[in-house]
């Protein structure tokens, strides 16, 4: 089971503003705070997501083939989430819509402003 993921920005306030959004579109907020990282979850939630300027003082970079998706709880939420990231910094990777032969996901691919890819998605 996966405790949190992190993912590296370049720069942490631009970063945060980014996912402060996503956050309380998701109902939660941050849960860890320091000057080089932020945490955004519920402690004894879900996965939590976080933030930081690499450890070893590198530029962060973008890892090919990595992507973070979120939980969303209905197609609505699915839409939120993806105009927010739009709203703060993000780029579309693909509108929000149904994914797959079936149909039964649902989901939007969006950057942060780092470049990191998330998707916002749904099943059922």
């Amino acid at each position: 089971m996966i405790g949190y993921v992190t993912l590296g920005t370049n720069d942490l306030a631009r970063g945060a503003r980014f996912y402060d959004a996503l956050a309380a579109e998701l109902g939660t907020g941050r849960m860890y705070e320091w000057e080089t990282a932020i945490a955004w979850g519920t402690p004894g939630g879900a996965a939590g997501i976080g933030l930081m300027r690499p450890y070893n003082g590198e530029p962060a970079s973008v890892g090919n083939g990595v992507m973070v998706a979120l939980e969303a709880k209905d197609h609505a939420q699915v839409d939120r989430l993806h105009a927010a990231a739009l709203a703060n910094g993000g780029t579309c990777e693909g509108p929000p819509g149904p994914r797959g032969e079936d149909g039964g996901f649902y989901a939007a691919y969006f950057r942060d402003p780092d470049g990191n890819k998330l998707n916002a998605y749904v099943t059922g």
